[in-house]
């Protein structure tokens, strides 16, 4: 998968959705000039999908979540076994920042993939210093 792609993260699935978001209105604006594919991974579905339902109810996650399983919206991409060895290994070194296990994952999944690029509202992402956030 080339470069070119742009990896989304949960915060920003999140803000696209929910309307009474802070970062709402600047994540529809975003989304609607991105001019790269998007990807995002399995443990980015779990964690949008658990949000939705959780925060708007399943009427809201579910058409959402088949949206994501059909490609629809996104490159859905599975992390494998390697990265979340990588991804535990962060977790670990990073243990004075707040990354969750599933940001480590994210990070692991794009050094693999080599997508320098991500989609997102998240300071992890800012803190772990390797990518570039829009």
């Amino acid at each position: 998968m080339p470069r070119d792609r742009i990896f989304v993260d949960t915060s920003a699935w999140y803000a696209i959705i929910d309307k009474n978001d802070r970062d709402h209105k600047a994540a529809v604006k975003k989304v609607r000039i991105l001019d790269r594919p998007l990807l995002t991974s399995n443990y980015i579905f779990d964690e949008i999908l658990t949000l939705l339902k959780t925060r708007l109810g399943p009427s809201i996650a579910i058409p959402f979540g088949q949206k994501l399983w059909d490609q629809e919206a996104s490159a859905l991409v599975r992390i494998t076994e390697e990265d979340e060895e990588k991804a535990w290994g962060m977790f670990r070194q990073y243990e004075d920042k707040g990354f969750s296990f599933t940001d480590c994952t994210s990070f692991a999944l794009m050094e693999r993939l080599d997508i320098n690029t991500v989609f997102a509202f998240d300071d992890h992402f800012v803190q772990y210093g390797k990518f570039v956030i829009l």
